[in-house]
């Protein structure tokens, strides 16, 4: 039921600050590597940390691994760009574009042995869904694993320059006059979101609902692939909507539309994409798993790093990655947002995107379980859906834990990050999701 708490919620427990950020040296050698480099150095050898231990190989050196072209997918193209896939034992890993969220469920679906990918990128209520059957053809259930949080932050919410003198901004509900005017004409405004159920989705109906707008019944609510959005904004598709980066960036630069927030406003470092895989891949390659987790965690230190954001932007916008100019990431990877609409340029923003620094990585089961009421908020879900029983079969934080021990990422003591506050004023207590759900003036559910 969604009364169910996760286990170490604390109902007590204040809305959660900036924890001290993990610093540059927190990837300090073991004792045994540096004896191992010590000793390296005196034969001549160059030994890099990882794999020591016969007995942590992989059962395969194989992994296809689809992603959407966006900023936060960084993750998985570091981890194949810098080697870290090899220098976990899987050399054999291949890192596939997918064309939209669609698609890449559907080659989830398939799984490598049917020509299609083992894991993924993707948006993090996704994995639950398609375990439930929800999401999937014909309603049959794929078992996943989420194995880390690949980011939080990173996500806008932009609207054409059409409603430009309206000011929209945080407050939706500057929107209203010009929803509810389109909805007198039988017109109704147009805003477009990722994929149905997921974390795009979630934010902008959120946002819409905090400033009275019902986004069921005020406005149309489209799906566009992310690579698309600014393409359809340009021919008037749509009015507004949610996407992460490089997107919204592109929309400024191509003097199309403005964004009226980043995601982070609305809930600072909010969790956003996951990496997931197959739970069969994990039940039969579970070693090979926790290399792929620590590969890519070593990615995420990576990525965190102000002295490699000109690099992480350069080697993003590659053809074959976000086929997009660099002047369209870089920006918003350092924390500088330019909104577009004569607002003050923010600079050094606590809403950067994070890879992992203040346990941006771990999965947090108390995030996977507000994705999961917001899909019972909105009717996606049932109301007596197991929410966690569901987590305890979905989310895979063991996993994360064991893989971290060797990339070096500290871990944090418990599962839940405690209670949450958005920017409206609304809480969310794991401890407590149905007060959450009832707090909620506009919704779905009764």
């Amino acid at each position: 039921m969604v009364n169910e708490k996760i286990e170490g919620a604390d109902s007590s427990s204040q809305p959660v600050q900036s924890v001290q950020p993990v610093s540059e040296g927190f990837l300090k050698p073991t004792r045994r590597e540096f004896i191992l480099a010590a000793g390296a150095a005196t034969l001549g050898l160059l030994i890099t940390p990882g794999y020591v231990n016969a007995a942590d190989t992989p059962e395969t050196t194989q992994a296809k691994l689809g992603f959407i072209a966006l900023s936060d997918s960084a993750p998985l193209v570091i981890a194949k760009e810098k080697g870290y896939f090899e220098k976990y034992g899987m050399k054999d890993v291949e890192v596939l574009k997918q064309a939209s969220w669609g698609a890449l469920r559907d080659n989830l679906e398939l799984g490598a042995e049917g020509n299609g990918i083992d894991g993924a990128h993707i948006l993090t209520p996704m994995p639950y869904l398609m375990s439930v059957g929800k999401i999937t053809k014909g309603g049959k259930k794929v078992p996943m694993h989420i194995l880390a949080r690949l980011n939080v932050n990173g996500q806008g919410i932009s609207v054409s320059n059409a409603y430009k003198d309206l000011k929209v901004g945080l407050d939706a509900s500057k929107l209203k006059p010009a929803v509810e005017k389109a909805k007198a004409a039988a017109k109704p405004l147009t805003v477009a979101q990722t994929f149905t159920g997921g974390t795009h989705w979630a934010w902008i109906r959120y946002w819409l609902a905090a400033g009275g707008i019902n986004p069921d019944t005020d406005l149309k609510v489209i799906v566009v692939p992310p690579p698309q959005m600014v393409a359809n904004m340009k021919t008037g598709t749509m009015d507004a909507f949610c996407v992460g980066e490089p997107w919204n960036l592109q929309l400024i630069n191509q003097n199309v539309g403005y964004t009226a927030l980043i995601t982070g406003q609305m809930w600072n470092r909010h969790p956003e994409k996951a990496f997931t895989m197959r739970a069969d891949f994990v039940e039969k390659n579970p070693k090979a798993a926790k290399a792929l987790v620590a590969a890519i965690q070593e990615a995420q230190i990576w990525c965190d790093k102000a002295e490699n954001k000109e690099e992480l932007s350069k080697i993003m916008s590659k053809s074959q990655w976000l086929k997009a100019p660099v002047k369209d990431i870089i920006a918003r990877y350092k924390g500088i947002f330019d909104f577009g609409d004569g607002r003050p340029v923010e600079r050094d923003s606590p809403n950067i995107m994070m890879f992992a620094k203040d346990f941006s990585s771990y999965p947090y089961k108390s995030h996977d379980l507000w994705f999961l009421t917001e899909n019972i908020r909105w009717g996606e879900l049932p109301p007596t859906t197991e929410t966690k029983k569901l987590i305890a079969a979905v989310n895979r934080e063991d996993i994360w834990r064991e893989a971290a021990k060797l990339s070096g990422l500290p871990a944090p003591k418990g599962t839940s990050r405690g209670v949450e506050k958005f920017f409206d004023g609304v809480k969310f207590d794991p401890a407590k999701p149905e007060a959450y759900l009832k707090s909620l003036k506009i919704k779905k559910i009764g």
